[in-house]
């Protein structure tokens, strides 16, 4: 009697594991979501974008891009992490809604490493601090000297959670009394900006590139280390008069905690294949992407855990204000 019921168990497990083996051969059969917490023409959905299109090519179905801004992320990462776990709801996750946001809101509806399973990391994206081009300093080092000399006149658009966490840190390393005000996504921030309502922002390179290369945003500063070939001309924020300086944004790709494992490993294969192709290292260098701080590789907690440990000491050591 107990050799049939181990008997039955195994050829209930084989069944399953089967079942899981043919739905990760035969993925995707339908349409597949990748959520972007953040507003469209925000760097993330930009690059978002490129990868749901070359995913389509590859894989012969659709994917397509759902944005659900707002909260800094949290309310679009909180719809990818109460998904279906099946593979076809999808998130762009980033350093802000996997890292740093646990430690800037009260509540974020949602755990990084609970309630997500890591496919791979796909990209960096490196901030800019630029402004209005009739606003008089023209770099970060002047910015600061005219913010010390009118304390609090100077508005800066914080469109991002790593923009927020950009500002903080020049306020803190500097001691720039300068006024952080909150947006949903670039697109808004972006037309404030060069519309002269705002003078200042601190933005993804992807996102503010287009309005740089116009004419309509001059470029203060770089937060790459060292100088980029995105900016050409443009120093970091570490050469003038912060040292070390550094904050790099960067993009993951996960699925809901419970989607099968062989569908996560499709998904890994055919993105590596994606950011190993020519073309993607030229496409993502014209999209804002550092490529000097990019690695091809999967990614695991490890690398969210470490980043919000940082971000812990980061945000307990600079109380946010001007933003909500």
């Amino acid at each position: 009697m107990r050799m049939k019921i181990v008997g039955l168990a195994a050829a209930v497990l084989a069944s399953l594991w089967a079942a899981v083996s043919a739905s990760a051969q035969t993925y995707p059969t339908k349409t597949v979501r990748i959520i972007v917490p953040y507003q469209a023409g925000q760097g993330t959905d930009v690059m978002a974008r490129y990868f749901a299109e070359r995913l389509t090519k590859a894989l012969g179905q659709t994917f397509y891009i759902d944005n659900k801004p707002g909260a800094g992320g949290n309310i679009g990462t909180e719809a990818g992490a109460r998904a279906t776990p099946d593979g076809y709801s999808l998130t762009m996750g980033t350093n802000g809604t996997h890292s740093m946001n646990e430690f800037l809101y009260p509540s974020t509806g949602f755990d990084p490493e609970k309630d997500f399973a890591p496919i791979i990391l796909v990209g960096m994206l490196p901030m800019v601090i630029a402004a209005n081009p009739s606003f008089a300093p023209s770099s970060v080092a002047e910015l600061i000297a005219t913010a010390k000399a009118k304390p609090d006149k100077i508005d800066v658009a914080l469109p991002s959670t790593t923009a927020r966490m950009v500002f903080e840190l020049l306020k803190a390393r500097s001691g720039a009394p300068l006024f952080g005000i909150p947006y949903k996504g670039s697109a808004t921030a972006l037309t404030e900006v060069t519309g002269g309502q705002v003078q200042t922002l601190v933005d993804t390179v992807a996102a503010a590139r287009g309005q740089i290369a116009a004419g309509k945003l001059k470029p203060l500063g770089i937060t790459t280390l060292k100088p980029s070939e995105l900016l050409p001309g443009v120093k970091t924020v570490a050469e003038q008069g912060l040292p070390d300086f550094e904050v790099t944004g960067w993009m993951a790709l996960y699925a809901p905690k419970g989607t099968p494992a062989p569908v996560i490993e499709t998904l890994n294969a055919e993105v590596s294949k994606i950011l190993a192709d020519p073309e993607t290292r030229t496409r993502m260098l014209q999209l804002g992407q550092d490529l000097r701080h990019f690695r091809i590789q999967g990614l695991d907690h490890r690398r969210g855990r470490s980043r919000r440990n940082t971000w812990r000491n980061s945000s307990s050591a600079s109380a946010p204000s001007g933003v909500p």
